[in-house]
C-alpha cells in the first residue's frame, strides 16, 4: 500500500511540475521560447435577443434557437438551425446580448448550405446597443482603435471560426452578400479572463452598495489581462495613474497579485528618466504612491528594494520642479483627469498636493531603506511644500488631494466643495479621492449616499461594469444602454463625452472608476491595513446601514469580519482572523 502511494504521489508530481509548460515532445529550447497565458477561456450562450431586422420569418427564422446551450461541434445532421436569409434588397441582421460586459470575442459555427465557398458576416461589438448599430466614424467617432469592433469576417462551409478581442457585452451579426440562406449552428461569446479567486467580499443591508462593490471589483478584474490594463475596449494600455484606483481594488479583492508588480516595472522600464511616465508628471508621482500602498499592505520589502535606485533619482528630479517660493513647476503634460484638464488653477492646486503625497511617501520608503539621510531631505521637501498654498481652485478632484496633503481643512473642503450641488462635476477616476477626502471629513454617510447616487447611477443605465466618465445631468435624461436608442431620449454613449471619449470611443469598462470597492472595505467594513499587512485595525461605519459583513484577502490567509447594528444603535462585531494576524479595535 506504501509502495502504491508513493508511485501515486510521483506521478502528481510529474504532473504538476509540466502544468503550464509545453508538452514533453518540446525541448527546453522550445519552452524558452514560450509565453504562457494566465487567461482561461469561457464560451457563453447569448441571454436575449435585442433586435433583429426582420420579424416575419422572412430573413431571419429559428432565432430562439441561439439561446440554447450549444455543444460546440458542427455535424453533418443539424436541424432547426438558425438562418440569416438575404435577398437583393434586404440583408438581415440580429443584435444579441451576452449579459455581462465581457473580455474577448465570438466562436461562430455554420451547417451546410449549397455553396461550399465561405460566407462572409459583418460583425459590429458593442459596450452598448448603440455601438453595435453604429458604422466606425463620423460624429459619433465609433472605432476600431486599440481593438476592432466592426469588421467582415468569412465563416466556413460547415465549420467554426473565432474571432476579436476586444471589451463587449453586445454583438450585431449582419449578412453581408445578397441571396444567401446561411444556417448557424451557435454563436457563443469565447469570454477571456483571469481564472483568480474573489477572496474580498462586502454584503450589507443596501443591495445598492452590494451590487457597486461587487462591479467595480469586476471591472478591475476584467483589465487583468497580460498586464493591469485601463479599459478593455480602448485604450488596453498601462497608464500608470489610472492603477492607483485598480491596484487598491485588486488589495481589497483578490490580495497580493504577480500582475501589479509586473504592470509597475514594464511602466519603469518603458519610462526610464528624465522621461516622465506616459509623458504624464502626475503619473510618475502616481508610480511612487502606489508601491507606497502595495507596501503598506503586503510588506514585500525586497521587492520593494528592486524599486530604490528609480526612485531616488525619480524623488530627486521632482524636486528640481519647485521654485524658491515652495510651488511646483512641474513640465511634462500637467494633468490630473480630463474634467480639471482645462482649468489651469485645479491643475497647479493638484499637483503641489501630489508632490506633497509624493515626497512624504517616499520620506518613509527611505525610512524602510534604512537610509536616514534621504528620509530627512525629503521630509523636509513635503514640509517646505506646504508653506505654498494654491489659491482659486473650486473643482472637487484638486479639492480632494489637497485634504488628503493636509493644506486643505477637510470639513470646510467638504461643505464648501465636495458636497456642493450633489454628485454633479464629479469623475469616474478622482471620484475615489473625493470619497477619501470625504472620509477625512467625518462625512461617511454623505459618501455612502455619493457612491449610490453616481456609481449607481450607471447601474440605472444598465451597466455591468464601470465606465471611464459619467455626468450624472446626462445619465437623467438618457436611455439605458442595454435598450435600442429612442428619439424621446438621449443615447447616454453616443450622444455625450469630451476630450479623450468623444461619443462611441467612451470605454464603458474603465479600471479606474471601481474606488467605492476599496472605499466601501476600507470604511465601511473597516477594514484598515497596518504595519505592512501584518496588523488589522477595525473602524466601521455603518452609517444607516443595519450591518455588513465581509472577507478580506491578508497574507496570512481570509479575513473575515461582521458587524451588526443592535436595537441600541451599538454595533456588535465578530471577527475570524487567520492565524499570525493581528486584528485591533
Amino acid at each position: 500500500m506504501k509502495k502504491t502511494h508513493a508511485i501515486l504521489l510521483v506521478f502528481l508530481l510529474s504532473q504538476t511540475l509540466f502544468f503550464g509548460q509545453l508538452p514533453p515532445i518540446f525541448n527546453e529550447s522550445d519552452e524558452a521560447r514560450a509565453s504562457h497565458s494566465k487567461m482561461v477561456k469561457t464560451y457563453l450562450t447569448p441571454q436575449k435577443i435585442i433586435w433583429q431586422s426582420d420579424n416575419t420569418d422572412t430573413y431571419i427564422q429559428n432565432e430562439e434557437t441561439l439561446l440554447k446551450k450549444g455543444n460546440g461541434q458542427v455535424a453533418v445532421n443539424d436541424k432547426n438551425q438558425f438562418r440569416l436569409i438575404s435577398t437583393d434588397t434586404h440583408k438581415p441582421g440580429i443584435i444579441l446580448d451576452y449579459g455581462k460586459e465581457i473580455h474577448g470575442g465570438v466562436k461562430i459555427s455554420m451547417g451546410i448550405r449549397p455553396s461550399k465557398t465561405p460566407l462572409k458576416l459583418r460583425l459590429r461589438f458593442g459596450e452598448s446597443v448603440s455601438e453595435t448599430m453604429s458604422d466606425v466614424g463620423g460624429e459619433n467617432t465609433a472605432t476600431n482603435e486599440h481593438s476592432l469592433r466592426d469588421f467582415i469576417i468569412e465563416v466556413p462551409w460547415l465549420g467554426s471560426v473565432e474571432v476579436g478581442e476586444t471589451g463587449f457585452r453586445f454583438l450585431r451579426i449582419d449578412l453581408v452578400d445578397a441571396n444567401e440562406n446561411a444556417p448557424l449552428k451557435e454563436i457563443a461569446a469565447a469570454f477571456t479572463y483571469r481564472d483568480i479567486s474573489y477572496l474580498g467580499s462586502f454584503e450589507s443591508s443596501d443591495k445598492r452598495l452590494n451590487d457597486i462593490w461587487l462591479t467595480g471589483a469586476y471591472t478591475v478584474h476584467l483589465n487583468m489581462q497580460s498586464y493591469l490594463w485601463d479599459g478593455i475596449k480602448r485604450d488596453r494600455l498601462v497608464w500608470v495613474g489610472d492603477m492607483h484606483p485598480e491596484v487598491m481594488t485588486i488589495n481589497t479583492v483578490f490580495g497580493k497579485n504577480s500582475i501589479v508588480p509586473k504592470s509597475l516595472d514594464l511602466a519603469r522600464d518603458q519610462h526610464p528618466l528624465p522621461q516622465w511616465m506616459n509623458t504624464i508628471s502626475s503619473y510618475s508621482m502616481w508610480w511612487l504612491l502606489i508601491h507606497k500602498n502595495w507596501y503598506d499592505y503586503h510588506g514585500d520589502l525586497p521587492y520593494l528594494k528592486e524599486q530604490e535606485t528609480y526612485m531616488i533619482a525619480l524623488l530627486d528630479q521632482l524636486s528640481t520642479f519647485i521654485d524658491i517660493d515652495n510651488k511646483e513647476v512641474l513640465n511634462g503634460m500637467r494633468f490630473l483627469d480630463w474634467p480639471t484638464s482645462t482649468d489651469p488653477k485645479a491643475i497647479h492646486a493638484g499637483l503641489q498636493a501630489m508632490m506633497i503625497m509624493t515626497f512624504e511617501a517616499g520620506s518613509d520608503i527611505m525610512g524602510e531603506f534604512n537610509r536616514p539621510d534621504l528620509q530627512k531631505k525629503y521630509k523636509k521637501i513635503s514640509k517646505n511644500l506646504k508653506k505654498h498654498i494654491p489659491e482659486g481652485n473650486t473643482t472637487k478632484q484638486a479639492a480632494s488631494l489637497m485634504v488628503l496633503a493636509d493644506i486643505a481643512k477637510a470639513k470646510q473642503i467638504n461643505l464648501e466643495i465636495l458636497t456642493k450641488n450633489g454628485v454633479e462635476n464629479m469623475s469616474t477616476f478622482y471620484g475615489y479621492y473625493i470619497l477619501e477626502a470625504m472620509a477625512k471629513a467625518d462625512d461617511y454617510n454623505g459618501a455612502i449616499n455619493v457612491i449610490k447616487d453616481y456609481w449607481g447611477g450607471m447601474l440605472d443605465l444598465g451597466a455591468t461594469t464601470f465606465w471611464e466618465d459619467f455626468n450624472i445631468t446626462e445619465g437623467k435624461i438618457s436611455g439605458r444602454i442595454d435598450e435600442v436608442p429612442t428619439e424621446n431620449k438621449s443615447d447616454i454613449h453616443k450622444d455625450f463625452g469630451a476630450f479623450c471619449y468623444v461619443g462611441l470611443r467612451h470605454s464603458l469598462c474603465h479600471g479606474w472608476a471601481s474606488g467605492p470597492t476599496s472605499w466601501l472595505t476600507q470604511h465601511v467594513l473597516g477594514v484598515n491595513v497596518l504595519d505592512g499587512g501584518n496588523t488589522i485595525k477595525l473602524e466601521p461605519h455603518l452609517g444607516e446601514l443595519e450591518f455588513v459583513n465581509g472577507t478580506f484577502p491578508t497574507k496570512f490567509g481570509v479575513l473575515k469580519v461582521g458587524h451588526k447594528k443592535e436595537s441600541n444603535g451599538k454595533i456588535t462585531t465578530s471577527i475570524e482572523a487567520p492565524k499570525g494576524l493581528k486584528v485591533i479595535q
